[in-house]
């Protein structure tokens, strides 16, 4: 096959590379624009940690045809920080919150409650879990992320976001 170029906006800035049509949407930010928040996990779609946000829904980017992405809007894990670089509100959450151990989930888990809270910005426990429900954490217990991201709730509420 022949590659194609490929161009979308991720993180909210414009790229665009040749790709062949095979490549999956994880290979080319992971390995096409050097974002390499976006974790590789299982390949088939039922981890999450794969997890990126487009056009304002939560995706498995291992699923997708980085064809498929052309001239959508994407959102990694890398895009949830301020724009100095800093962490952003759900990543302190998590940190303060102790909602990560080993980190290999983390970044579909804050792509999942980036998306909950964009759309419930009061979510309960259980809106919470259903929210994460799509994602494996083989070391928390979820207990945590879900403090996490009521914390994250509760901070974003108290900063009129």
């Amino acid at each position: 096959m022949s590659a194609r170029k490929i161009s979308m906006s991720v993180n909210g800035r414009a790229y665009s590379a040749d790709a062949e049509p095979r490549v999956t949407l994880m290979d080319f930010i992971r390995d096409y624009l050097g974002l390499t928040g976006t974790h590789m996990g299982c390949e088939h779609g039922v981890c999450g940690a794969c997890s990126v946000i487009i056009d304002g829904e939560a995706m498995r980017a291992c699923l997708m045809f980085a064809v498929q992405a052309e001239g959508r809007s994407i959102t990694t894990v890398e895009g949830l920080s301020n724009d100095d670089g800093t962490p952003g509100t759900l990543q302190e959450a998590f940190r303060d919150a102790h909602g990560l151990q080993c980190g290999y989930c983390t970044p579909g888990m804050l792509i999942a409650a980036e998306a909950l809270l964009a759309e419930n910005p009061n979510p309960s426990t259980d809106e919470i879990r259903g929210a994460i429900g799509g994602n494996f954490c083989r070391c928390t217990g979820y207990v945590q992320i879900v403090e996490a991201i009521a914390l994250a709730a509760q901070n974003l509420r108290g900063a009129g976001k």
